[in-house]
């Protein structure tokens, strides 16, 4: 892995010098788009629309459209007068809960290395911050941007997550839920016990990208075949019409239970070995959260 971002967290008097790795990385499969008819690839020009001319990058601002329409053009110049945290430091703002942090408010994860002869400071920290099961809220800048983080430990080692902003968090009113009546107390038996017999411990190695897997055989196949353009023989089926609505809970719930070896409700479900689970990858939704009402770039009363 190679950093992206070298400086130091400050941890009251205390300085302790880091590295910056992304946590993550993307596997999909990346296409480009071409020209159906020839298999030429499909080029982007920036053309502006007063003059007609191609445009450099290095030639190009950034506007802002007002609502009234009137349009606002910043430079480099004018970026660079605006407040950010200091390009090269972590501060700790303070110690929260873990629990207290929605998981909603995740955004981007980072591993912190240690960048010291001597890291007995990183390693206080990270001992300290697992003892007391504690988070801690940071400013991290990067590319020009302050954003509020949390500062954690995963595996032994130090772990930044970017958060959202309380106004980056959509406020959601279902009214399709305001006249629902509360669940009986037999469903929700039999929706616990359902829940209980499907339960097991978390291995994210059990569950693949099975969309990944078959997409990588099919694009295999093609160049071993060495055609250009895939044919899979698939013909269009009628899908098969789906159920009628179940209008008995219960009912669905019974018939659950059924499907997973459990006629009777009230009988202790039997642990069952692991299974190796599959699971097509599917944009994740975000939880509805209330909207706060502000941006703060620092936390209240500092």
């Amino acid at each position: 892995m190679r950093s992206i971002w070298k400086g130091s967290i400050a941890f009251g008097l205390v300085n302790v010098p880091v590295k910056v790795y992304t946590a993550t990385e993307d596997h999909d499969i990346r296409f480009h788009q071409v020209h159906a008819a020839d298999g030429g690839r499909i080029k982007y020009d920036r053309v502006c629309t007063v003059c007609g001319k191609s445009v450099q990058y290095a030639d190009i601002d950034k506007a802002y459209i007002a609502p009234d329409g009137e349009q606002v053009v910043l430079t480099d110049a004018d970026f660079a007068k605006l407040p950010a945290a200091e390009k090269h430091e972590i501060p700790v703002l303070e110690f929260v809960p873990s629990e207290q942090i929605d998981p909603i408010l995740f955004d981007k994860s980072y591993y912190l290395e240690p960048d010291s002869a001597t890291p007995k400071a990183y390693v206080l920290l990270a001992a300290t911050l697992e003892r007391i099961d504690k988070t801690a809220l940071v400013h991290f800048t990067l590319r020009q941007k302050t954003r509020l983080a949390a500062l954690r430990v995963h595996d032994g080692v130090l772990l930044l997550q970017t958060l959202l902003w309380p106004d980056e968090v959509r406020a959601v009113d279902f009214t399709s839920l305001d006249d629902v009546s509360a669940p009986r107390p037999q469903e929700l038996k039999m929706a616990e016990t359902l829940v209980e017999s499907m339960s097991g411990d978390f291995d994210p190695s059990e569950y693949t990208d099975e969309y990944q897997i078959e997409l990588q055989k099919l694009l295999d196949d093609a160049i071993a075949r060495g055609e250009g353009r895939v044919d899979t023989g698939a013909t269009a089926e009628s899908a098969e019409a789906p159920d009628a609505e179940v209008v008995d809970l219960v009912a669905a719930l019974q018939r659950s239970l059924e499907a997973s070896g459990r006629r009777d409700a009230g009988e202790k479900p039997a642990k069952k070995a692991p299974a190796k689970k599959t699971a097509k990858k599917a944009a994740a939704k975000k939880a509805p959260a209330k909207k706060a009402t502000a941006r703060t770039a620092t936390r209240k009363g500092a």
